[in-house]
């Protein structure tokens, strides 16, 4: 029975932990605007050379913007800005920007 209770306790105590990590639509959307100025409003860009973040998959968003803070991607544009934003910031920008319509990705075949 203990064993019951203790794998429950874990459990609760791991979703409630990964539920407060989680990103926030509004918290990105209050962020995203810095980003407007390359990537465009809702990060549909209008400029070729910068990439539209509407649609991306959170999770390549999420690393894409650990490895700019990093400095594995070495663009100065992108770190300078990166270099500033919380793990939390950038989970809440990756929600944001992944749940934009924008960018079409074909499904896999």
């Amino acid at each position: 029975m203990i064993k019951i209770t203790n794998v429950l306790i874990m459990i609760f105590v791991f979703s409630f932990a990964n539920q407060t990590n989680a990103g926030s639509y509004q918290a990105g959307k209050e962020k995203s605007q810095v980003c407007a100025a390359c990537h465009g409003v809702d990060g549909i860009s209008q400029i070729k050379m910068y990439p539209i973040l509407a649609g991306q998959h959170k999770n390549y968003l999420i690393h894409a913007l650990n490895e700019y803070r990093s400095g594995i991607r070495d663009n100065v544009v992108m770190k300078g800005f990166a270099a500033g934003l919380s793990d939390q910031d950038i989970e809440d920008l990756s929600q944001y920007f992944s749940m934009q319509k924008g960018l079409k990705i074909p499904p896999l075949k």
